[in-house]
């Protein structure tokens, strides 16, 4: 089968809501995401869970089921298993090093406020059943119906662009991060016992980035992506009535609605459009609230000057400039930068994040660049960089001056290894010096 530009625009305009739901920011509506989580299991063939949990944060969420199957709290940490409350004896500094953080006794009074009771447990993680299974039946179905072509063809109109900017620039960051904060956070086993969780984590809003093309396919014929990993009452006829009800319901029509294609990723679908990070274990599930702001720049990328990038309603956030996940220390910091503290920084990335926010021209006027040599594109300026490798900028001059006369300045960061602005500029365009050859320079 191969899509028409009609069949593309459509499923183009079907990953456009999806990626929306994937960068959804605020309060989730928990009724409508609670029923997803029932029919997921359903769906899978599981009875539904006895327990549902919510925190405000993937970084809560995932302690909490840490807890919840089997990881215990360090006796001198400070924190009360029976009540989740820090002691007053604990603090920073303590002899042992076992002290946790407040926010971690946090966790564990909101798990008590919620009915967890001593030796509850949350049973062996279902993540394989209700995520991992659908969608592999699903994508069989759809690839079946539509053929290999088809499929292909699809997945580029309906996918490629919301993979990119949800998963890889914001959940792939949020992974990254969280991931080195359980771990510099907590203490040592601790913190490897709670991260090794997010290997069990369902990605909530973020998995819009791949059901928007199961979403699509079903739009475009009703057998694709039909096939559930489970017959009988794991159908989705038998969750119609609820799925129809409620504004986390799914749209009548679509790919992964009531219409029969998509229906074992119905319940996930309904998730997906409340909830963040998830995890689902035999007896209990576990839910996280999505961001309450997402802070990104012109092409996608976590960014902010001033405050976190992410932020979320229990205080956790994550920090980050253009797209690189930076320490909150650093953040704070980056408003007073000196030209000595920059050249003292010892880890290349961070020391990359400093400049962009210091300003390379200023940079390399402070620094005492070396000017390489300049023709009609601009000027080639060289400054070494300990440790890292040197800083080769072309300087250009936009040709085209502003409303007030003025000619704005730009500056390219180029391969170390230029030796002439031309070079540079071509480098920029995928080009050779040899193969530059621009009519209008603009």
């Amino acid at each position: 089968m191969q899509l028409t530009h009609e069949q593309e625009a459509m499923a183009a305009a079907v990953e456009d809501q999806w990626l929306a739901t994937a960068l959804e920011t605020g309060p989730a509506d928990r009724a409508a995401a609670e029923e997803g989580v029932r029919v997921s299991y359903r769906l899978a063939g599981l009875e539904p869970p006895t327990r549902i949990y919510w925190f405000g944060s993937p970084r809560a969420a995932a302690v909490a089921v840490a807890l919840l199957t089997g990881v215990s709290v360090p006796s001198s940490s400070g924190v009360s298993p029976s009540s989740g409350v820090l002691s007053s004896s604990s603090g920073p500094g303590s002899a042992d090093g076992e002290t946790l953080p407040e926010w971690f006794g946090g966790v564990v009074a909101e798990l008590r406020r919620q009915g967890w009771q001593t030796g509850e447990t949350a049973g062996a993680s279902v993540r394989r059943q209700v995520r991992t299974e659908p969608w592999a039946a699903a994508r069989a179905a759809a690839a079946a119906e539509l053929g290999a072509e088809g499929w292909a063809q699809l997945g580029s109109a309906a996918g490629r662009r919301s993979w990119g900017l949800a998963m890889d620039r914001v959940a792939g960051r949020l992974r990254l991060r969280l991931g080195e904060d359980l771990i510099a956070g907590l203490p040592a086993d601790l913190g490897k016992a709670v991260r090794s969780r997010l290997l069990d984590a369902i990605y909530g809003q973020f998995d819009g980035a791949w059901l928007g093309t199961f979403d699509a396919a079903g739009r475009l014929s009703p057998q694709a992506g039909s096939e559930s990993p489970q017959a009988g009452p794991g159908s989705l006829e038998t969750e119609s009535e609820s799925l129809e009800a409620g504004s986390g319901s799914l749209e009548t029509g679509s790919g992964l609605s009531q219409d029969g294609s998509g229906a074992g990723l119905a319940g996930l679908a309904a998730v997906a459009r409340q909830a963040g990070w998830w995890w689902a274990h035999e007896r209990v599930a576990v839910l996280s609230e999505r961001p309450a702001l997402l802070a990104r720049d012109n092409v996608g990328r976590l960014h902010r000057g001033e405050g976190a990038a992410m932020e979320f309603t229990d205080g956790y956030g994550l920090w980050a400039w253009r797209g690189m996940p930076i320490p909150p220390e650093l953040a704070a910091e980056l408003p007073t930068l000196t030209l000595d503290r920059i050249q003292a920084e010892e880890n290349a990335e961070i020391r990359r994040v400093m400049l962009e926010h210091f300003g390379y021209e200023r940079y390399l006027q402070e620094a005492g660049a070396r000017q390489l040599g300049s023709d009609e594109t601009g000027t080639l300026w060289y400054l070494d960089l300990p440790g890292d490798e040197p800083l080769v900028m072309v300087e250009v001059v936009n040709s085209t001056p502003e409303p007030d006369g003025t000619s704005r300045v730009y500056w390219l960061r180029v391969p170390p290894d230029t030796r002439t602005a031309r070079a540079g500029v071509a480098w920029t365009f995928g080009l050779t010096e040899e193969e530059y050859h621009p009519l209008v320079q603009t």
